[in-house]
C-alpha cells in the first residue's frame, strides 16, 4: 500500500495567503490543487478577471498533475523543441504559461498553486510569494 502526501485546506489557506501578500496592483485568479491536480481551493480577487478563472485552475491542475512549472513547459514547447504541440494535450487543459508552480515537501510534489490575470511573470512571482510562505510557515 502507498502513502500519498498532499495538501489539506489549512495549507491551501496558507497559500492563498502568502499569493495575496505580495501587492503587485494586479487583482489576480489563485488557485490551489491537490497533488492529483484537482482544485482544492480557489479565490478571484476583486478584479481578478473572469477569464483567468480557468486559466488559473489549469495552471495549478498542470503544475501538480505534470509534475513541473507551467512556464517549463512553456519553454519546451516552442516549434521545433521536444514538446512542442505539448499544450493542445489533454483537451488543451495543459497550460505552457508561467503562473503555475508544484508544491513540494521534503522533494515530493504534494499539490500546486495557479495564478492569472497579471503578465506571465507577474503571475510566476505571485506563485512563488505563495510557495515561500507556505514554507516559512512549516
Amino acid at each position: 500500500m502507498k502513502t500519498i502526501r498532499e495538501l489539506d485546506l489549512s495549507d491551501a489557506r496558507k497559500l492563498l495567503e502568502g499569493a495575496r501578500a505580495l501587492e503587485i496592483g494586479v487583482p489576480m485568479c489563485i488557485a490551489i490543487a491537490d497533488s492529483a491536480g484537482n482544485l482544492l481551493a480557489f479565490e478571484r480577487m476583486d478584479g481578478g478577471k473572469i477569464t483567468s478563472i480557468v486559466i488559473a485552475i489549469d495552471k495549478a491542475f498542470t503544475a501538480a498533475a505534470a509534475r513541473k512549472a507551467t512556464h517549463e513547459y512553456g519553454e519546451a514547447s516552442q516549434p521545433g523543441s521536444p514538446a512542442y504541440g505539448i499544450n493542445s494535450a489533454i483537451g488543451g487543459r495543459l497550460m505552457i504559461v508561467g503562473g503555475g508552480l508544484p508544491v513540494q515537501v521534503d522533494g515530493e510534489v504534494v499539490g500546486a498553486v495557479g495564478v492569472s490575470s497579471g503578465t506571465p511573470l507577474q503571475d510566476r512571482a505571485v506563485a512563488q510569494a505563495a510557495l515561500d510562505h507556505f514554507s516559512a510557515a512549516g
